[in-house]
């Protein structure tokens, strides 16, 4: 029987926020026999590749695309972390499977906590023009590499659960390759990586994985990969309950990110028990972050609502941690949603320079 994978958070990156200087210094003086820089962004930052293992089923992987989602990145960092006390799951895992891993696609954005890179475009949706200087490190990687399957490493908003209850964690997709959403065989062996995943950690994480939506869209990375006939598996870290510094999502996408290479190492191509993928239940999109219920504004007329409030994450200057800035993103009735924090206002002052909240604009009222 393997050896079970005991989780260790990597001690020299304890914060959400990950400075791209930091993690290049740690890559190159600790990795440095691994990783080979393998591009530029559009301000010059190096973009790494790192080379682990040499097995013969080839495997490309890549984080932080989007620049605000730094799970991935945690994960890669936690597992290199785990392999130094635990040297037989390495030397097991390596020994076949090869892997590359390019860290922090987008370090422009991941410097200034930006989804877009520095020209403001979406890298996810960049296959077909290849505006952005850093997607096309990844597509010719992906075009010349020869690969058996790719991991598309992300994160998600709050707003999603698995049942309207449970926050979805994690989800996983096998993305569509046409409109139809045909379930080819491409499809089939990512699913059967994501159903090996699922049924490794549902019995830690019950009703928190959950399927993202296979909404085709012709000029994403994952479908396009899926369309070249490399297996795709999309990672999206969730909400994890009162946690919005992401360490619960962190520990179980570093065990997922394991599940899925160790599943790419036993199936080899396999689409053994993909069935399982239609088993997990599909995102939804039931809640915000706070709502506050039954407030009495102070207008002239009887006017009593409800106030939703989204979490919006942003680095200061000077700053090494992310901050939350409250931001109002509903107002009225919002009997159909719930909140991650639900407040009743009924018998209490709503205490505001203005008459009423304003819309996308920071939270400027009191509840006393």
């Amino acid at each position: 029987m393997s050896e079970r994978l005991e989780y260790r958070k990597n001690p020299d990156f304890p914060k959400r926020y990950i400075s791209p200087e930091k993690l290049f210094f740690y890559l190159q003086t600790n990795y440095s026999e691994h990783i080979l820089k393998v591009g530029e962004s559009f301000l010059d930052k190096p973009i790494f590749r790192m080379a682990l293992g040499d097995g013969k089923i080839e495997v490309l992987a890549w984080s932080q695309m989007h620049g605000n989602e730094s799970n991935a990145t945690h994960a890669m960092l936690d597992l290199l972390e785990i392999f130094k006390h635990q040297p037989d799951l390495k030397e097991e895992l390596f020994s076949k499977i090869s892997l590359d891993f390019i860290f922090m696609l987008n370090p422009d954005g991941s410097e200034k906590w930006s989804r877009r890179n520095a020209l403001d475009i979406d890298m996810n949706r960049d296959f077909l023009k290849l505006s952005s200087k850093e997607f096309r490190v990844l597509k010719k990687m992906a075009e010349t590499g020869n690969y058996d399957y790719a991991l598309n490493l992300h994160e998600q908003r709050t707003i999603f659960t698995t049942d309207g209850e449970h926050p979805a964690t994690l989800s996983f997709l096998a993305p569509a390759e046409d409109y139809e959403r045909t379930i080819t065989e491409t499809r089939k062996k990512a699913m059967a990586i994501i159903s090996s995943i699922y049924d490794k950690l549902k019995p830690e994480i019950p009703n928190q994985i959950a399927r993202y939506s296979d909404e085709f869209y012709p000029t994403s990375t994952g479908d396009n990969l899926t369309k070249m006939g490399i297996p795709t598996i999309l990672y999206e870290g969730g909400h994890f309950p009162n946690d919005y510094k992401r360490e619960g999502t962190r520990k179980y996408y570093t065990i997922a990110l394991y599940e899925g290479l160790k599943a790419i190492s036993e199936l080899n191509g396999s689409t053994e028990n993909w069935e399982t993928y239609k088993q997990i239940p599909e995102n939804k999109e039931t809640h915000f972050d706070v709502i506050y219920r039954n407030v009495k504004l102070n207008t002239d007329f009887e006017c009593i609502l409800d106030i939703a409030v989204q979490f919006k994450e942003e680095i200061l200057d000077g700053e090494e941690e992310i901050s939350f800035l409250p931001i109002v993103v509903e107002v009225g009735d919002i009997g159909k949603k719930k909140g991650w924090e639900e407040i009743d206002c009924t018998g209490k002052t709503f205490v505001c320079d203005k008459k009423f909240p304003k819309l996308d604009e920071e939270m400027n009222f009191k509840i006393i």
